[in-house]
């Protein structure tokens, strides 16, 4: 073999060798190394060859290139067109007003969406930066970057994998994956070959880049580096999913090009038909397209919406999630699918005893996580702890051989330093009552045999100060039972304890075995001699990470919406269905990884009907799992704390990532991110996500009948060849100072009753939907009709022009004033307590709206801007009338809506 050890390695074909299916020997002659690692020589060649261990970021767009990105929307050319209309029409201070709700609004979304896409950045920041080698048959600590193919690295604890190994030797060493496959708790290594169509959390002989050495030693061969590597390959996986468009930006764009055609078509229609038909002059004419197309652009719109979702990312980040993209607080409204990690979101990613097996008793453990609160039952009666010996000998057992500790942090919580499983075991010893410095006193520890892989147990040497020496065992139960010949009932019943040791990992529970015998007196050290076929069996724990009291609830919330979650994790089927049982999921026929690649497009989608529990899932799966829920017609959240679920966060519709436990590869490839890692956060976001389109909407139901009603005049009066009711300034001016209050206050509209009861909205429904449409359309024909009665009458009075357009400037806008109430609620009468009370802002906007009305309508100087004039009390007493008029035919309207059953808009 050292003859091989210069043997230059070619690059892996397409078929290269699944490492973890090869023997260490085998591995090492492919790679053309030995034990001794490579000599210096040959590691130069290599690296020439194969580049260093690193990953290579990607272009970005550079800060300038994403400002100007903000004003890529129709909505925004069809606002910078409205400008320069009134520009050309020398009103410079209302182009001014349009061009800064223009810029106002790209700057909003600059700020927002100013941290550029980090996730490569964020995987590279795993990588190991120096690795311990052995080069020329000599430890060399080297940069990580200058690792090659063959290369062999010693592991130790604490210490960050450099790149993929095949291990070779392994001394107790468990290695923490929880970032590429989201188990709960590390996993011990072991050298021995595994199959190939293992899924990755399964290939104990392998050491993955990125990962973390948790206790113990080891060695292995660099399988694979940068881009080849496990989490290379995630991250080129992270740069090649596009950015998804979000619904509500589909929606704009698409409202945009719709209300953009109508305005060019009414707008040229009306000017063909008034130089034609009527004979108007063209200057004329154009004045007064001019003027329909000022009053039909939504001008408001964009600020509306931008201020509407920074409330609502406001008020998420109150409940613990922090909006990355301004957007992504609508989408979660629309989303109708929620796939969630398991450890963490759902659980409390805290091992727990939940189980006690014992030789005549079995009990059951109240409490979770670390805290030492809650107790035992039996059955469904409490259990006094201090007299039931056996538990008493069980507890004292978990507490001594143990090396674990607990500590109280500032905050009150517990903490852990130390392994989960024996952190689970410590908590158990303090419910039943035992003090850890009193019972050590008492039975110190003389001698202690660590836990390892090869004989999957823990034991320690104890005396109790009166001659009495006694071992201490806890382990894997297989291994525990072969060494006990009885139990506190007598005789061991291998078959018996087989059974309930099967019994609670079908619930999903880890199972330990906790045993003790007697030693010689004088007994000073601990060996594996003394294990042997001895020990009295104290009894079986079964723990697990038990799901979050508030998960459940929340799980219930979204479901209860329409809103279907799944669980997709990288644990096991058995133990994931146990935990979504528990949650509320249709857990009954769980699907793996390993099921998923047997499985076309098509089949995969029936068999994703039939559960919400996927096991094993890889990075390839999650990705294929939300393009598959897609590709229904779904909108997808794909919940993720590891790198493995960057990929996924970043294909899904909203990726919700972990704030306290999550990876910064997950964070930055996530749209929102959960402060708290709690799921039932997700559901106050989706609940605070219908309420930021509810009032989107209602921003639209509002402006948009305000248009139609400024449109409608002005067409009126072109096709029935009377006086312009408005000028295109005075229609400028109402759109203005509704938007800027009004419209406004919608946005801090609090979420209707019954909004978690409806279902998820559709993909393809537009933003306008025939009901929306209806409404503005009835409202609209109401404002015109209510305007040109204004204008008719204060003519035929002889009222002049100027008092004339002044009415109907007011008529326009307390009609809004009133039909704002209206818009407050959907299909809701607004005849109701809280309808001044609900919404503070809505007061605060129509007193400002009251006093800006008074002075364009009593100010010398706005009259001689805009053309008014001062009128009368008789008409007010008119237009207070007729706005009174619009707000009660509104209501009827929506009291013939709920009779019809309708909820919602």
């Amino acid at each position: 073999m050292p003859n091989d050890v210069n043997r230059p390695i070619s690059d892996p074909p397409s078929d290269a060798p699944h490492w973890h299916a090869q023997e260490s020997s085998q591995a090492l002659q492919i790679l053309g190394s030995a034990a001794t690692g490579l000599t210096r020589a040959e590691a130069a060649t290599r690296l020439a060859t194969h580049g260093p261990n690193r990953l290579n970021a990607a272009p970005r767009p550079g800060w300038w290139w994403r400002l100007l990105a903000q004003f890529h929307n129709l909505l925004i050319y069809t606002l910078l067109a409205a400008a320069l209309v009134t520009f050309l029409l020398d009103d410079f201070v209302d182009a001014a007003v349009i061009l800064g709700v223009v810029v106002i609004n790209a700057l909003i979304g600059f700020i927002q969406e100013g941290k550029a896409e980090r996730a490569l950045e964020a995987v590279h920041a795993m990588l190991a930066s120096h690795a311990m080698v052995l080069r020329d048959g000599e430890r060399h600590e080297i940069d990580a970057g200058d690792l090659v193919p063959g290369d062999m690295v010693l592991l130790e604890s604490g210490s960050r994998v450099p790149a993929d190994l095949r291990l070779l030797s392994v001394k107790n060493l468990r290695i923490d994956e929880a970032a590429l496959t989201g188990e709960s708790v590390p996993t011990d290594k072991d050298p021995a070959v595994v199959a190939a169509d293992a899924p990755l959390g399964d290939r104990l002989c392998m050491a993955y880049a990125g990962t973390v050495v948790g206790v113990g030693q080891g060695s292995g061969v660099v399988v694979a580096t940068a881009a080849q590597t496990e989490m290379g390959r995630i991250g080129s996986m992270v740069g090649g999913v596009p950015t998804l468009v979000t619904p509500l930006t589909r929606r704009l764009d698409q409202f945009a090009r719709q209300i953009t055609a109508v305005i060019v078509v009414v707008s040229a229609i009306t000017f063909l038909y008034g130089y034609y038909v009527r004979e108007m002059p063209a200057l004329d004419m154009f004045l007064v397209v001019v003027g329909l197309a000022v009053s039909a652009i939504p001008e408001g719109l964009p600020a509306i919406v931008t201020i509407t979702l920074a409330i609502g990312t406001a008020t998420m980040a109150q409940h613990r999630a922090v909006v990355r993209r301004l957007p992504a607080v609508e989408t979660l409204g629309s989303v109708s699918v929620v796939c969630t990690d398991k450890t963490g979101t759902l659980t409390k990613n805290q091992m727990t005893a939940v189980q006690l097996m014992m030789g005549d008793d079995t009990l059951s453990v109240s409490g979770s996580g670390y805290a030492p609160e809650g107790g035992f039952h039996q059955g469904d009666q409490p259990l006094d702890a201090a007299t039931h010996t056996g538990l008493q000998g069980l507890a004292r057992c978990a507490l001594l051989c143990n090396d674990a500790q607990l500590h109280r942090d500032e905050a009150g919580g517990w903490t852990l330093a130390g392994d989960p499983t024996e952190g689970a075991l410590l908590t158990l010893a303090l419910k039943a009552g035992l003090d850890l410095a009193e019972e050590s006193e008492r039975t110190p520890r003389i001698d202690v045999i660590p836990f390892e892989s090869e004989h999957r147990y823990m034991a320690t040497l104890h005396h109790d100060h009166a001659g009495h020496v006694f071992a201490l065992l806890k382990g894997a139960p297989e291994r525990v039972l072969g060494l006990c010949v009885k139990d506190s009932t007598g005789l061991l019943d291998a078959a018996t304890w087989q059974a309930r040791m099967d019994g609670a990992a079908a619930q999903g529970q880890r199972v330990l075995a906790l045993a003790e015998c007697e030693l010689p007196a004088g007994t000073r050290e601990l060996d594996v001699a003394h294990i042997t076929p001895r020990f009295t069996l104290l009894g079986l724990v079964g723990l697990m990470d038990p799901p979050r009291d508030e998960a459940v609830a929340a799980v219930a919330e979204c479901q209860q919406a329409g809103i279907r979650v799944l669980m997709i994790t990288g644990d096991h089927a058995v133990t994931a269905a146990a935990i979504g049982e528990q949650i509320g999921l249709n857990a009954g026929q769980p699907l793996t990884g390993a099921q998923i690649d047997q499985l076309d497009d098509t089949a995969l989608g029936e068999r994703l009907a039939q559960t919400d529990v996927v096991a094993r899932a890889s990075p390839e799966h999650k990705l294929r799992l939300v393009a598959t829920l897609q590709a229904q017609g779904r909108q997808v959240a794909m919940t993720g704390d590891g790198v493995n679920d960057a990929p996924a966060l970043k294909a899904a519709d909203i990726g919700v990532a972990m704030g306290q436990r999550g990876t910064d590869a997950a964070r930055e490839a996530a749209d929102l991110v959960l402060t708290d890692d709690n799921f039932a956060t997700i559901a106050h976001a989706v609940r605070e996500g219908r309420t930021v389109f509810d009032n989107i909407k209602k921003a639209l139901l509002f402006i948009l009948p305000t248009n139609g009603g400024e449109a409608g005049v002005l067409l009126l009066a072109v096709f029935a060849g009377l006086a312009m009711p408005v000028t295109a300034g005075q229609i400028l001016w109402i759109n203005m100072v509704t938007s800027v209050t009004l419209a406004l206050a919608l946005s801090f509209e609090p979420a209707e009753l019954g909004i978690m009861e409806r279902p998820p909205r559709p993909m393809g429904e537009p933003l306008i939907t025939r009901l929306l449409f209806t409404r503005i359309v009835f409202v609209s024909l109401l404002m015109v009709a209510a305007s040109f009665g204004v204008f008719n009458w204060e003519l035929a009075r002889g009222s002049t022009i100027e008092v004339a357009r002044t009415a109907v400037v007011n008529m326009l806008v307390f009609g809004e004033l009133v039909y704002l109430f209206n818009a407050r609620y959907f299909v809701a009468t607004a005849l109701r307590r809280d309808t001044l009370t609900g919404n503070p802002m809505a007061l605060w906007a129509s007193v400002i709206l009251i006093v800006l009305q008074m002075l364009i309508t009593y100010a010398p100087p706005m009259q001689a801007l805009f053309g008014t004039a001062a009128l009368d009390g008789t008409s007010w007493l008119l237009i207070t009338a007729l706005a009174a008029a619009v707000f009660l035919v509104v209501e009827a309207e929506k009291w013939v809506l709920r009779r019809q059953g309708v909820r919602s808009m």
